[in-house]
């Protein structure tokens, strides 16, 4: 049986079979990017997070986002973003790419959902914001037997 492992957090959910998640979290360095000609701000505070539950190879449930607490409530919000799922077999090569769409609205707290699937082999899985098409921040977890 394989398990999501994560060096932030390991969370097993009851019941049977057995079931297995993981979450983890990573702040989002502060930058400074470009829209319309305006150089917008997001300043220290947001946290890059990113869930996945499931058992084995199957995942059941993924998501990743952005939540900003304190002076980075207040920040303008992440324009032209987008956040992408990756899929990196044991040998760190990647087979898959799930592309999300660029939103250019700004938003202070983007989020995806990625649909659920089987994965062909085991790794790990990866989110990552993209603004302006280049990545703030990132998050794994490993998907081992």
């Amino acid at each position: 049986m394989a398990a999501f492992v994560t060096t932030a957090a390991l969370v097993v959910l009851p019941g049977s079979p057995a079931h297995a998640g993981a979450i983890g979290s990573t702040p989002v360095a502060t930058f400074d990017h470009q829209i319309g000609g305006v150089t917008m701000k997001v300043p220290t505070g947001c946290m890059f997070t990113h869930i996945v539950s499931g058992d084995g190879k199957n995942i059941t449930h993924q998501n990743a986002g952005v939540d900003c607490g304190f002076v980075g409530a207040l920040n303008s919000g992440f324009c032209n973003w987008r956040i992408d799922f990756t899929y990196v077999d044991t040998n760190n090569k990647t087979y898959r790419t799930s592309r999300g769409k660029t939103h250019t609205e700004c938003k202070i707290n983007p989020m995806r959902d990625n649909a659920p699937q089987t994965l062909p082999r085991y790794g790990r899985t990866c989110a990552y914001i993209n603004v302006n098409n280049v990545r703030r921040a990132g998050q794994c977890h490993h998907i081992t037997k």
